[in-house]
């Protein structure tokens, strides 16, 4: 049986240099990665942090490859109890410029079968790139889908319609 292995593609209206100082950027991603930001000096070698609105690495890992503004890889490593016995996997972004555009490849590989990291990262980055996009293309991030504030406007726009 094959591992399994999340890819997600979305084209994105910017520029590569604004999709990777997004990516890279620990003012930006907060933006859009609600409340969570990436720390890390992007350098092969180098540490990255995941770290929540509070300061706690929430993931960790190692810059394992940065080519900017075309490819960035980083080892990830939940630091939650319930996946702290799982090894590290590899999240690769690849940025294709295009005419007024750019197709984002998110890769996210090498997990054991079973996962429960992949399990929960199959719904995170869909999140996560959906409110990178919409930031980048509207300076309006996403919602976290998972609050009861957002959760209580979806109810009362349904209770309208």
């Amino acid at each position: 049986m094959s591992k399994p292995c999340f890819v997600y593609v979305t084209y994105i209206a910017a520029e590569p240099e604004k999709v990777w100082q997004a990516l890279t950027s620990k003012d930006i991603s907060a933006r859009y990665w609600f409340g969570y930001n990436v720390n890390s000096d992007w350098k092969p070698d180098a540490p990255f942090a995941l770290k929540n609105s509070e300061g706690k690495t929430t993931d960790e890992g190692v810059i394992l490859e940065c080519d900017p503004p075309r490819r960035l890889s980083y080892s990830w490593h939940p630091q939650y109890e319930e996946f702290r016995n799982e090894r590290p996997s590899r999240v690769t972004f690849v940025i294709e410029p295009l005419p007024g555009q750019v197709r984002l490849t998110v890769t996210h590989e090498d997990f054991d079968e079973g996962s429960k990291v992949f399990e929960s990262i199959s719904d995170g980055w869909p999140m996560v790139l959906s409110s990178l996009k919409s930031w980048l293309e509207t300076g309006a991030a996403l919602p976290p889908s998972w609050t009861k504030t957002h959760k209580q406007v979806i109810a009362a726009a349904e209770a309208r319609a």
